[in-house]
């Protein structure tokens, strides 16, 4: 089987901030199969795909060293390709900057295995059945609430809580676009004038129609609230 792509290697154009390394990486998702179902909240919505590394446990997000040739976003979708076998569409705001050190610098005191890491949402829209790291990491999708127990550093689930909020202001935007958009439409002011022009009407017709039409409506209810006071 074709593997797409080769994984890079070696740090010649490695970047850092001072002494820390610069890492790009995300957090590859997708709705789950049933997320039409009716009361289901966000986060029983979304899937994240975590990576397992060599001679560890724990899952991690794929991410890796941002180089000199790339922009923060290419490096974060190069690594997702590298490391997890996936194509999709990176959101470019980015879910935050972390401090952390690397896997093989954990108990050092100095600065050296520094890293700060840029993290962003990726919506997967292509899994690959081979990729260039595949003998390094296996990949495994999970509900959100399996990913925070994955999670082994604090970093890393305050990046998985920065993804929810994230998502949660994605899906509040589109909720009253599609409100704003579906209202537009015969939307009256004050002046019972509508927002946008009817179609194949007259404006002046419409506007005379309409305003007869609210004058009788206004008599009748008149006459009513009067019988009713009378009885």
């Amino acid at each position: 089987m074709e593997v797409c792509g080769k994984a890079r290697t070696g740090r010649e154009r490695q970047r850092y901030d001072g002494k820390q390394r610069l890492v790009s990486g995300c957090i590859p998702y997708r709705l789950r199969n049933k997320y039409e179902d009716h009361g289901l909240c966000l986060e029983d919505m979304l899937e994240v795909l975590m990576i397992s590394t060599p001679n560890r446990d724990d899952l991690v997000f794929p991410k890796g060293g941002w180089e000199n040739d790339e922009t923060v976003y290419e490096a974060a979708t190069r690594e997702a390709l590298e490391e997890a076998g996936v194509k999709g569409i990176l959101h470019k705001e980015a879910l935050g900057v972390w401090e952390f050190r690397s896997k093989s610098k954990q108990k050092v005191v100095s600065a050296e295995g520094g890293c700060k890491g840029y993290m962003f949402a990726m919506k997967v829209t292509e899994e690959l059945e081979a990729w260039p790291e595949q003998e390094l990491y296996g990949r495994k999708w999970l509900s959100i609430k399996e990913a925070f127990k994955q999670c082994r550093y604090d970093w890393m689930r305050e990046a998985l809580q920065a993804f929810l909020d994230f998502m949660a202001k994605e899906q509040d935007n589109k909720t009253r676009n599609a409100m704003a958009s579906s209202m537009g439409v015969l939307t009256f002011k004050s002046d019972c004038r509508f927002t946008t022009k009817p179609a194949n009407l007259s404006t002046s017709k419409f506007y005379r129609t309409i305003h007869f039409v609210v004058a009788v409506l206004t008599i009748i209810f008149l006459g009513f609230f009067s019988y009713l006071s009378i009885n």
